[in-house]
This record gives C-alpha cells, structure tokens and sequence, in this order.
C-alpha cells in the first residue's frame, strides 16, 4: 500500500512555532510584570522616588513620558530634568491644538535641553472621518466626540505605546470623580496585543495646590492657556475656560455637561485613560 504523506510547508512549520514561542515569552514577561507592580510599593513612593525607580530599572529608550503638558507633565518633566534622566518625552499633536500649545512645546524643549516627539494621526483616518460626519462631528453626540478623540488621539498613542514598555502620565486623583482612584502604579493591555505595559501615575496622590506650590517654587514654565482660565487643556472648540465654582474638567466637551441621560463620571474622557480594549 502506498501512502501520501501532505506535510505543512516548513516555513508554515516555523513560523507557527515561533509565534508559540513569542507567546509564551510574552505571558511569563507579563507575569513578571504583574509581581513587580504588586510586590513593590509604589504608593509609599513620591514622585522623585518614583521616577529615580524608573531610571534605574527600565531602559530609558522604551519609557515615555506622554504629556499635554499641563501642570502634571510640567512637574514630571521638571524632576526627570532635576534627576538627569533621559527619557523620552511625547505628546499628540490632534492637528487641532491650541497656538499657545505649539508654542509652549518649543518652549519646553528650550528649558529643558530636550527633544519632544510629536505623534500625529493618520491622515487618511482623518479625512474618511470628516467626509462621512463632518469636521465638528463632536457637537452631534457623546459617541461621535469618542470617535473623533480616537482618530485623532487615541489611536496615535496606541501606536506609541507599542514602541514603550513604561508610560509615565500625570494622572491625579483630584482631576475628577472617574480618576479619584488612580493608582499610581498599574498594568494596562498593548493595544492589538497581549502584551502588557507599566502604566505609572507618579503624581496621583498630588493635590492641585501642592502641585501650584511646586511650580512655583521651582519656576517651572506654565502653559500660557492658565492665564486665560482654562483649568484642562486639548483641541480647540473641545476645551474652553472655566468659570469660578466649575469642575476643572468642566471646560472640555462643554456641551455635554447639562447631558442628564449620561452619567457626568462618562462624560469628559478623550479614551487615552480609560480601558476600552480587551484583547
């Protein structure tokens, strides 16, 4: 009797135990991870403690401080400058950030002695969101605002992050209800991956007066937007100034605050910190 033997081709062979292989160091790095960030305590850590732990245990070439560069960033990149580490630096240009924003990124650059990436969104995202809803697509309702803060932002950061191990943000716990709880130290998912990343919040037990204090003290650049009463900073039209007794948050998505149908903890978060991937 004669047998036919069908055989995969050995590339197929290869490259499927390879990819076994990638998934296999990809679990075990991210259970290392996961000990690390519940072994170690970062919460008893201030932020120079936090940021000197940084620079003596992740490679600086794949740690990114992502800012908008509003008081928190400004602190955060103020102490990494005091510390003499070198990480990177990045922000997401939406294509609809304020004057003021672009100016103050080069001023950033000058005081610091450093050289900020700026992540755009892909152009071709951009124009098929605009034939099919619009430029002010945001007005229309909640879910279009998310769509158009994904196209232009969140999307950008995600393809960031896939070149980092390490995101420092300036989350605080007092910025609004939906981030009283921040941790300062957490895992967060790759976006399109398994892979987890080491989400830090080195500022999230900071209030806004030690942190107007701080600045002060140090003489640290203020975002030229403060003066002219914004209390959080994004894309023109989306972010406006506040009013004496508003939330700081109050001035982004302004015409979503009287939204009853929607809870308020929903309504003013552009995606980049909140968990909409589960893959």
């Amino acid at each position: 009797m004669a047998y036919v033997i069908v055989t995969e081709d050995i590339t197929e062979v290869q490259a499927k135990i390879a990819g076994a292989h990638a998934r296999a160091d990809v679990e075990a790095a991210n259970q290392q991870l996961e000990a690390l960030v519940r072994d170690t305590d970062f919460e008893a850590m201030s932020p120079q403690d936090m940021l000197g732990w940084v620079g003596e245990t992740v490679d600086p070439a794949r740690t990114v401080v992502s800012t908008s560069f509003q008081y928190s960033g400004m602190a955060t990149i103020h102490m990494m400058w005091e510390l003499g580490l070198s990480l990177r630096v990045a922000t997401m240009d939406t294509l609809r950030l304020h004057a003021e924003t672009y100016a103050f990124i080069r001023e950033t650059e000058q005081r610091y002695g450093i050289e900020i990436e700026v992540h755009r969104p892909d152009a071709a995202e951009i124009d098929s969101m605009v034939q099919r809803f619009g430029e002010f697509l945001f007005f229309d309702s909640k879910a279009k605002q998310e769509y158009c803060c994904q196209v232009r932002k969140t999307r950008p950061h995600d393809r960031l992050l896939k070149t980092a191990d390490c995101w420092i943000t300036g989350l605080r716990r007092d910025q609004s209800v939906t981030r009283s709880k921040t941790p300062k130290a957490q895992t967060v998912a790759e976006y399109g991956s398994r892979r987890l990343i080491l989400k830090l919040n080195p500022m999230a037990d900071w209030t806004q007066k030690r942190l107007l204090e701080y600045t002060t003290a140090n003489e640290i650049p203020v975002h030229g937007l403060y003066a002219q009463g914004y209390e959080s900073i994004g894309c023109v039209i989306c972010s406006t100034p506040t009013a004496a007794g508003e939330a700081p948050r109050a001035g982004r998505w302004r015409w979503f605050n009287k939204d009853d149908e929607m809870s308020q903890e929903d309504l003013k978060e552009c995606g980049l910190h909140v968990p909409q991937y589960h893959i």
